[in-house]
């Protein structure tokens, strides 16, 4: 298959691996977080049950996860963000610790966006500061979009608005080259019902061969919690949304890009390409910190956003 064919075949599986270049910083970083401590809510929304965490008092901020993860990955935001605002923290859905469905062949962007919006709306929260990281940041990107009415503030740490990326030809050999070495080996995993080892080519294919294997036991655990998302994600058949210059000028609320400083090149062409396109923006590089800022550098990637949404 040529690599243009491959390119369009796949587009809408890359962003699975936007989460994962730093797994291994991020649990070890995670030893001393109190989420996993702490008593989980429940939302009926679209159908189904999704657990959050809040705490603080005031301006409600809504953190949205990429892939692989879930309500925990943010444990490095929970103290410096409640002490000023209502912090409230959810997983997805097909993520710990939501129910698995028989299949997750409905999964995409949309839909979880739908999910979100409905999450907020059962709330009853007024505008909120939305912060999304990897394949979170582009749901909150469409929320954003499609619903300006909830939304005060909008923080994406690179969004995989891969269909932006595609449009180039740096962008497309970008694509190609990552979906070759991880998704794809991790898609044919799971369709031959391998979760496991479709969880291991991905964590292999973006850290290096060998890496998974080196994992403590209670790291990968952690990774087959949301094995199902992933898995979602390299079987949907509908991703992705088309999206263009003109659908982020659509984006109104103040909005604050994110960069890690070692992240991958193709998440800082995306977010290239949102500055241009985005009314109202900001952009700021987290030090000493691939694409996992939050976790990675969470007092610079606290102080940022903080600072920003402050403003808001």
């Amino acid at each position: 298959m040529q690599p243009r064919a491959l390119l369009s075949k796949h587009i809408g599986l890359v962003s699975v691996a936007a989460m994962f270049f730093a797994a291994s910083p991020s649990f070890a970083q995670q030893k001393g977080a109190s989420s996993s401590e702490m008593q989980t809510r429940e939302v009926q929304i679209n159908g189904l049950t999704l657990h959050y965490i809040e705490l603080g008092q005031g301006t409600p901020v809504v953190l949205v996860h990429g892939t692989l993860e879930d309500y925990r990955t943010w444990d490095g935001q929970l103290e410096a963000f409640s002490k000023g605002y209502r912090l409230i923290s959810y997983s997805r859905r097909y993520h710990y610790p939501n129910e698995w469905p028989k299949d997750s062949i409905d999964f995409s962007v949309p839909v979880h966006a739908r999910d979100l919006i409905a999450f907020i709306e059962a709330l009853n929260l007024p505008p909120v500061h939305l912060i999304g990281h990897s394949y979170g940041a582009f749901i909150a990107f469409l929320v954003a979009r499609d619903h300006p009415e909830v939304i005060r503030s909008l923080t994406l740490g690179e969004p995989p608005v891969m269909p932006l990326l595609s449009t180039t030809p740096e962008g497309a050999a970008l694509l190609t080259t990552f979906l070759t070495t991880s998704i794809v080996p991790s898609s044919e995993a799971f369709k031959q019902g391998n979760d496991e080892e479709g969880v291991r080519r991905f964590v292999n294919g973006v850290l290096g061969e060998g890496s998974y294997e080196k994992l403590p036991p209670p790291v990968r655990r952690r990774l087959m919690d949301n094995a199902q998302g992933l898995k979602g994600e390299t079987s949907s058949r509908d991703l992705h949304p088309p999206t263009t210059c003109e659908d982020v000028q659509k984006v109104k609320a103040p909005t604050l890009l994110l960069d890690g400083e070692f992240s991958p090149k193709m998440f800082h062409v995306v977010n290239d390409m949102l500055e241009h396109c985005l009314p109202s923006v900001e952009r700021a590089t987290i030090p000493a910190a691939s694409h996992q800022m939050e976790v990675e550098n969470a007092q610079a990637f606290n102080e940022a956003v903080l600072a920003f949404i402050a403003k808001h």
